[in-house]
């Protein structure tokens, strides 16, 4: 039962406590459990609503846009796990929808019908075939607004891209914050502009033909601003790399769980958001015979199927696990899609030569053969990284490679280095222009870090704003011990909670049109329209997909077959060394180059195939 279909706009869960009074405006109003109210009621029994409480009817508050906030009597009846002593502070609502004055204030009500949708003309479109762009609103743009970003779309439209996926943008402590700090799951963070401005941003985003997908964070909560464990057992016993264990099966998790799908539903609901990257669901201990994945992919696709739109998930999995996205009707716990790490780190080496930490594993090219026609490169193999075996091999049969979304550069692979240094800081513009031709020619669906498309200079570092200063001083302590353990440069490291630290990571739009930044932004656009043109680079098969590489030389081939075992089809040839390459492939000397970076030519092999000369860092798309 969808619990957000029975609620009154006070409505609040508190299991525990043995009296909950609302303040409205500086006025108090008791609340009575909504059990409690005859049938009939406005706010009657109903199956689910077990330790809520709700106003009587005829209870005199104010309509309209109001701050409120709880007070809690004793939380905790006496022999239960956890006893708490008198709450009288006045705490902010768990679903509250906005914080004007921070996660510590009152909050704010907000009515979602209030905006006039103008994206009636959208009708979806599906993570197939698609390239994402993923962003954080507080860097993106100078003003770092939902309806600054707005002005920037008509350049992410002129790009390509058909999604953007937004960093989590939920409330958290501060001015500013990556959004992985979030405690109040159901605001949109008024540094950003609120909820208003963000159902503004994805009307816009629908308008210009570009769908959203909104990164969640159902697996912690921010170190500042949550009073969830004041209300119910919404953590249990454990913690991961984050914090504590959200309680997804233990005493009280019903209540818990509804937390999470109807957050979901808002989503979907009122703020017509089209997908969902679900943070690290790894962390998500849950022993329940249902895993939450399960119900939430199964929501998703209810509503999809009653709003007529293709809605999806996207699963950051670390457990190489093809499970992850199998269909819950053959055992699989239903996810649309996953990262795929396993690229990332193979590109990375192959265009940087860095090896140290998790890259170990991927220091040979032959990497990237696996993983371009296996996905997991981790498929129950020994990772020195983690010394042990990981990960299982895909099912070819019922898991298609878009299901996979992969990158050169994300918020987390640039911003977790110890300066956030992105790979332009190193690269040439021919390097960047060969990861570009990696990225948008691969089997799997390519996603964009902002700034990456005209290889921005700027970095993007790690930033908090925390006003406790003990906690900024702990975060600032324990970054640079992180990196010093992995042998980084601690000096390097800048204080999260400088306000530079922020500034320097806000992109600067002024270079899209300056030389280098223009060369590689025109490679961008027409390696994306190529994407989209030949219909080979989106075959939603494994078996179309061959690859050859010399290890010594440096250079790399992916075919893509017009059908299996086919001899005609287009072949992407990669050049990762400095020094020219002649690459062979299957083809003729006739064979058409869709797209070259360098001076390319191609000649008859002495196979009966082809050669390509590569210039150093060149790349090539041919069709053979």
């Amino acid at each position: 039962m969808n619990i957000r279909d029975h609620l009154d706009r006070f409505d609040v869960w508190a299991p525990h406590a043995k009296a909950v009074t609302v303040r409205i405006e500086g006025d108090d109003h008791d609340m009575v459990p909504a059990g409690s109210l005859p049938e009939g009621s406005a706010g009657g029994p109903a199956a689910g609503r077990e330790g809520w409480w709700t106003l009587p009817d005829g209870a005199d508050v104010p309509t309209g846009t109001v701050r409120y906030g709880y007070v809690l009597g004793k939380t905790f009846d006496e022999g239960t796990a956890q006893e708490r002593s008198q709450v009288s502070e006045v705490l902010p609502d768990p679903r509250s929808r906005r914080q004007p004055q921070g996660v510590h204030d009152l909050s704010c009500t907000f009515d979602p019908s209030e905006h006039r949708w103008g994206d009636a003309a959208w009708t979806g479109r599906t993570l197939a075939g698609s390239v994402v762009y993923e962003l954080h609103i507080g860097t993106f743009t100078p003003e770092g607004t939902l309806d600054s970003a707005v002005e920037r779309l008509d350049h992410l439209a002129g790009l390509g891209v058909d999604f953007v996926e937004l960093l989590p943008v939920n409330g958290f402590n501060g001015e500013r914050n990556w959004g992985y700090d979030g405690v109040l799951w159901y605001t949109v963070a008024e540094s950003y502009g609120g909820p208003a401005a963000y159902q503004r941003f994805v009307d816009a985003c629908h308008q210009r033909g570009i769908g959203v997908i909104q990164d969640v964070v159902y697996n912690h909560l921010g170190p500042s601003g949550n009073y969830l464990p004041l209300f119910a057992d919404y953590f249990k016993p454990g913690s991961s790399t984050w914090g504590d264990l959200i309680n997804l099966d233990g005493w009280g998790s019903d209540g818990v769980r509804d937390y999470i799908l109807d957050n979901v539903e808002m989503w979907l609901r009122d703020h017509h958001v089209d997908g969902f990257r679900l943070d690290a669901v790894h962390a998500l201990q849950d022993h329940r015979a249902v895993h939450i994945l399960e119900e939430i992919a199964e929501l998703v696709e209810r509503v999809g199927v009653e709003t007529g739109k293709p809605l999806f998930t996207i699963a950051e999995s670390d457990l190489n696990d093809h499970r992850m996205i199998t269909p819950t009707t053959a055992n699989g716990l239903g996810m649309t899609g996953q990262w795929l790490d396993d690229f990332h780190h193979a590109a990375h080496v192959a265009l940087t030569g860095e090896t140290q930490g998790y890259y170990a594993d991927f220091a040979a090219l032959a990497t990237l053969d696996k993983v371009m026609q296996d996905a997991f490169y981790h498929d129950g193999t020994m990772s020195v990284f983690r010394g042990r075996h990981h990960g299982r091999p895909v099912d070819k049969q019922r898991i298609r490679p878009w299901q996979f979304v992969t990158c050169i550069q994300n918020h987390d692979q640039i911003g977790n280095r110890a300066a956030g240094d992105r790979i332009s800081a190193s690269l040439t513009p021919d390097q960047l222009v060969l990861g570009a031709t990696l990225l948008l020619t691969q089997p799997f669906t390519p996603m964009l870090f902002m700034g990456e498309e005209w290889g921005a200079s700027t970095p993007w570092q790690f930033f908090t704003a925390h006003p406790e200063p003990e906690l900024g001083e702990a975060v600032a302590k324990g970054r640079k011990a992180e990196f010093a353990s992995m042998g980084w440069d601690e000096s390097t490291v800048p204080d999260p909670q400088a306000p530079s630290t922020f500034a320097d990571s806000q992109l600067d739009w002024d270079e899209l049109g300056q030389d280098d930044h223009a060369r590689v932004l025109d490679a961008y656009r027409e390696l994306i329209a190529l994407r989209r043109a030949v219909p080979e680079l989106t075959d939603p098969r494994f078996a179309t997909i061959g690859t050859d590489h010399d290890e010594d030389a440096r250079w790399f081939v992916l075919r893509r077959a017009a059908a299996p075992g086919a001899d005609h089809g287009v072949a992407v040839l990669l050049n990762f060394g400095a020094d020219p390459a002649n690459v062979p492939f299957p083809g003729r000397r006739d064979a058409q180059v869709l797209f070259r970076s360098g001076d390319v030519s191609v000649t008859e092999g002495t196979d009966g195939g082809a050669v390509a000369a590569l210039p150093g860092h060149g790349a090539a798309v041919v069709r053979y």
